[in-house]
């Protein structure tokens, strides 16, 4: 990669960073010997030293980054010091590389441990804020205590991660010529990847989903589809619903199952059916989503535009899996809903989560579908609960803890619901 310079006066050059988006691409002024006759900038002339004065705390990191690039290692932001009366600006500010300091012994204690890449280093950049408002370095080190990166590895390093605008073009040669000649990694071409598609989406490309639901209504109006999108106008979130999904909700809506346990491609992006039970014990669909993620912002976006499709009717009930962010958006869209956990994820969560004590007792799935279902009074049913506990050594296990506090959506005890005999053979 080249950084080309141009001259300014005897001794100063203007640095040109074409590696960096076309919307920051930054002048960085430092004095360096006007000794290289060379157009192209090498490692020794990008070496920071103390004194190099920069126009913001922002163009000393990039600067800084730049010659990282050509070391082969990364760096990220340390500590900063501010104004008291103004902590907007900077006074003092550290960079540092990515293996600086050690893993505290708090963190080495937690259940699952992540990898401890830092060993100690000291390579440090540290830049000064002067009265005429530039900043220049105060100290500099470059001594490293671990290997430094490979060629063909640096495009893995945090900072040096970036996709440009110069750089889209790269993405579709990329498998060709090799990702280690430019600054991404495989999750960064498939998110431009995946955003180019989105932007096709919008514009009406043939036979993509949009195309499909424009053609559907423009055939019978009742068909609703509604999209999603996100601040740079991609495609993130759709629902759609036909006349006849529509029309069951308004006689079987008074219970409905929504599930996100479907995967149906290969980023593994959730599909989400509202789905329930007509007169004649059959599921119905009551509509259906692709979801960019799980999360609140997500599913309250969808709950919203189902009601939308409803005409504003709320299900009675509506069953859901153990997922406490879905719960939060369902509480939040659905205040009159009566919400319930679906049995079959309870159950399937609850092989994953004390697979031992099934193992173990031959009669503990008899034992725990009993506490669901066949108690009328309270008392017994915490009775039960807690026989069940202690026969197989769970009164200290967190998971059926967390899943008593939620006793209230599971079992039946806390209140009979419509349609139980169906949703029981569901479940």
């Amino acid at each position: 990669m080249v950084w080309k310079m141009e001259e300014k006066g005897s001794s100063n050059y203007i640095f040109l960073l074409h590696n960096m988006d076309a919307a920051t691409t930054s002048h960085f002024q430092c004095a360096i010997p006007s000794d290289n006759t060379e157009d192209e900038v090498t490692e020794k002339d990008i070496v920071p030293y103390v004194g190099m004065e920069f126009e913001t705390e922002d163009h000393a990191y990039k600067f800084y980054n730049m010659y990282v690039g050509f070391i082969d290692f990364s760096i990220r932001k340390d500590w900063r010091n501010t104004r008291k009366l103004d902590k907007d600006i900077v006074i003092a500010r550290r960079f540092v590389c990515f293996k600086e300091g050690l893993k505290r012994k708090k963190d080495q204690e937690e259940i699952k441990p992540r990898k401890d890449i830092r060993t100690g280093c000291l390579a440090q950049m540290t830049i000064g804020r002067e009265s005429n408002g530039k900043y220049v370095v105060k100290s500099f080190a470059n001594e490293h205590n671990h290997d430094l990166a490979t060629p063909k590895s640096r495009h893995k390093l945090p900072s040096q991660r970036r996709i440009s605008t110069a750089q889209v073009a790269e993405v579709e040669l990329a498998s060709r010529s090799g990702r280690e000649n430019v600054g991404f990694i495989s999750k960064d071409v498939s998110n431009l990847l995946s955003s180019k598609r989105m932007k096709e989406m919008e514009e009406g490309e043939t036979y993509t989903p949009l195309h499909y639901f424009k053609a559907k209504q423009t055939e019978n109006q009742s068909f609703f589809y509604e999209i999603q999108l996100d601040v740079n106008h991609e495609i993130t979130n759709i629902f759609w619903a036909d006349a006849k999904m529509v029309v069951d909700y308004t006689y079987f809506g008074d219970v409905v199952c929504f599930d996100t346990t479907y995967r149906t491609n290969k980023d593994l992006r959730p599909f989400a059916p509202f789905i329930g039970f007509n007169h004649h014990r059959e599921s119905v669909l009551f509509g259906a989503a692709l979801l960019y993620d799980e999360t609140s912002e997500s599913f309250e976006w969808l709950f919203k535009t189902f009601l939308k499709a409803m005409c504003g009717k709320q299900p009675k009930t509506i069953f859901t899996d153990q997922d406490a962010v879905m719960a939060k958006a369902v509480g939040n869209v659905f205040p009159e809903s009566y919400h319930r956990l679906c049995l079959w994820h309870l159950f399937q969560n609850a092989l994953k989560k004390v697979n031992h004590a099934f193992q173990n007792s031959d009669s503990f799935a008899v034992e725990l579908r009993s506490c669901i279902y066949d108690f009328e009074y309270e008392e017994d049913f915490i009775k039960s609960w807690q026989s069940l506990l202690d026969k197989n050594n769970l009164l200290q296990n967190k998971w059926m803890g967390d899943l008593f506090k939620l006793k209230e959506k599971w079992a039946l005890v806390y209140g009979e619901i419509l349609f139980q005999p169906v949703l029981r053979q569901h479940n």
